[in-house]
């Protein structure tokens, strides 16, 4: 018999509220108190919370779970922080269920839980499961979550993880009636092999330059006429990345977690590939929108992104860029949101020299030439401008390489030079004892330390900052450029010939600037 009197009247489990990537620890709380029968939820809950009282109290009817004639109050501690989202029907039920003695306490107490719950019991995917399965084993607590959820959250591999189809199974488990099995991580192995670098007929020099912009990730601008192959050579360069190491492809699910891009649930070690229109907006792009949610800047963390028609983005949206590139990462600030996102990509940006693209062409170009061409790419800010390593005027393609057979290299033989080139970046900062990851991180005294060119090279480099009038940002730059393209070569030292390559890619486009 129920006895609103005992203690076991007030039970207490765990679940998580969002804020960015952290998942902060929510204490939910149900009490059954006399009274006349009321189900409230209570701890500044949003619609979709204050919902849950109608699922849970549905699937508890369809299970015949029958609830008390008392008045059952659900509390969300810390009150003044908002709750968000549908995943709280999970940890609302093992509450209330504790609360009338289906399920031990002691176990509810120690679980922390989230998902969604259909009016017949069973779990339904929701979103925020890695983070969640990390705040968890921070707080040496077992995540219990719907199916679909498991292999994702089992990826952290620090704290026990339980995913059931239903709230069924959960009761069998805390019951002892029919333990869960504990669940697996995922991983989704996604196809880039089917776009190969051969298949690009001539620009030999715009092929270069990806290889060197993969090695070294340096923000790359190519600037030609429609159809010389832009777009095809951006669309090949994830075939050219090395696949992300263990702690690269949890900061990047981490992201795609909240944002619910991950496949099937598992993890892939394939960097990210992102390529939003020229119309997006600027929430789209840095984050912003209901929650403060990741935008695309941060979806390709530790991958690609890709902007077509550069200059035909907005210029508030093209400014946004200007610190992320710089930080790696990206705050969002909202009225009701103060959000950091990680956001380490490679920006590769595509542009027609001019609105109608033919300004390289005297038989096809407009009337207003070339003054079309300086507006154009004028509305590519100078300070913005300056944040590509790499600039490349990317020729129309001859007809007779078109009619002609593939002669340049594969993907593989190029992705081969790439790893390789990673690969020592790699070993030389960790035996330097830094953080950084690949040369366009290194800055400062360490830039020096490691991309200090012999002296020919230096002169070099001096002679054209001083003619070229080059900004400090575009000198170090060239550095960082020039030190990839001897790990490419496999050189110990930066010589004159790879500061006069990374020149060549710096100045090439200087008119468009």
């Amino acid at each position: 018999m129920f006895d609103a009197s005992r203690p076991e009247s007030l039970a207490r489990t765990s679940t998580v509220a969002f804020h960015g990537l952290e998942a902060k620890r929510v204490e939910v709380q149900c009490a059954i108190t006399p009274g006349l029968p009321a189900f409230s939820i209570v701890g500044l809950p949003d619609k979709a919370v204050s919902e849950a009282r109608d699922r849970v109290r549905t699937a508890f009817s369809t299970m015949a779970i029958a609830l008390p004639s008392k008045r059952v109050t659900i509390n969300l501690s810390p009150a003044d922080l908002p709750k968000e989202g549908s995943h709280y029907d999970l940890p609302i039920a093992m509450a209330l269920l504790a609360a009338i003695g289906v399920v031990p306490h002691e176990r509810v107490e120690q679980a922390l839980s989230l998902g969604e719950m259909s009016l017949d019991g069973s779990l339904v995917q929701v979103l925020g499961a890695l983070p969640a399965a990390l705040a968890a084993a921070e707080d040496d607590r077992t995540l219990f979550c719907p199916s679909a959820c498991g292999p994702e959250a089992a990826w952290v591999g620090a704290t026990s993880v339980f995913a059931a189809r239903n709230l069924g199974e959960i009761i069998s488990h805390l019951t002892d009636a029919m333990p869960l099995s504990a669940a697996k991580p995922g991983e989704v192995v996604l196809d880039t092999g089917t776009r190969d670098l051969a298949e690009v007929r001539g620009q030999e020099r715009a092929k270069r330059a990806l290889e060197i912009a993969a090695a070294g990730r340096h923000h790359f601008l190519m600037v030609g006429a429609p159809g010389s192959g832009k777009s095809m050579l951006a669309a090949r360069l994830p075939g050219l990345l090395p696949p992300m190491s263990a702690p690269e492809a949890l900061e990047t699910s981490m992201v795609h977690s909240l944002a619910g891009l991950l496949d099937e649930g598992g993890i892939s070690r394939t960097r990210p590939y992102r390529a939003p229109h020229h119309t997006a907006s600027m929430a789209a792009i840095v984050g912003g929108g209901r929650g403060a949610k990741p935008g695309e800047v941060s979806l390709a963390h530790n991958g690609v992104l890709f902007l077509d028609e550069f200059p035909e983005y907005t210029r508030p949206v093209l400014e946004t860029l200007r610190q992320p590139i710089e930080t790696g990462e990206v705050v969002v600030a909202r009225a009701n949101a103060h959000v950091t996102y990680p956001c380490r990509f490679l920006l590769v940006a595509a542009a027609n020299p001019c609105r109608c693209g033919h300004l390289y062409d005297a038989d096809q170009a407009c009337g207003r030439a070339p003054l079309c061409g300086e507006d154009y790419m004028g509305k590519i800010s100078g300070p913005l401008m300056d944040r590509f390593d790499l600039r490349l005027e990317v020729p129309p393609v001859r007809f007779s390489d078109l009619d002609s057979a593939p002669t340049g290299e594969s993907t593989a033989t190029v992705a081969e030079r790439i790893a390789a080139a990673r690969t020592r970046q790699t070993s030389r900062f960790e035996s330097l004892g830094v953080a950084a990851r690949v040369n366009a991180d290194a800055e400062g005294r360490l830039l020096d330390q490691i991309a200090e060119p012999d002296e020919e090279g230096r002169d070099m480099l001096l002679k054209a900052a001083e003619k070229f009038r080059l900004t400090a940002r575009g000198y170090h730059r060239i550095l960082r450029v020039a030190r990839t393209i001897a790990d490419l070569d496999g050189a110990e030292n930066v010589r004159m010939p790879h500061i006069g390559e990374a020149l060549g890619f710096r100045l090439i486009s200087s008119k468009q600037a």
